[in-house]
């Protein structure tokens, strides 16, 4: 099985800067919940990562 972590991020995309907002069963469904909230903005990028469950490793 496979989520979708959404992340909003400064415009350098650092990791540090990081903040998560949920994880999701699609990528479409990442995308729109990113779009409702207004987490597109001209300072800040939003940031979506593919992730295999019952794995370990850094994201």
């Amino acid at each position: 099985m496979t989520v979708f972590i959404l992340f909003q991020t400064d415009i350098y995309k650092t990791r540090a800067s990081r903040v998560f907002f949920g994880a999701f069963s699609s990528e479409v469904q990442a995308i729109d919940h990113a779009k409702e909230n207004g987490l597109y903005t001209h300072n800040a990028e939003v940031v979506i990562i593919e992730c295999k469950v019952d794995k370990i490793g850094e994201v």
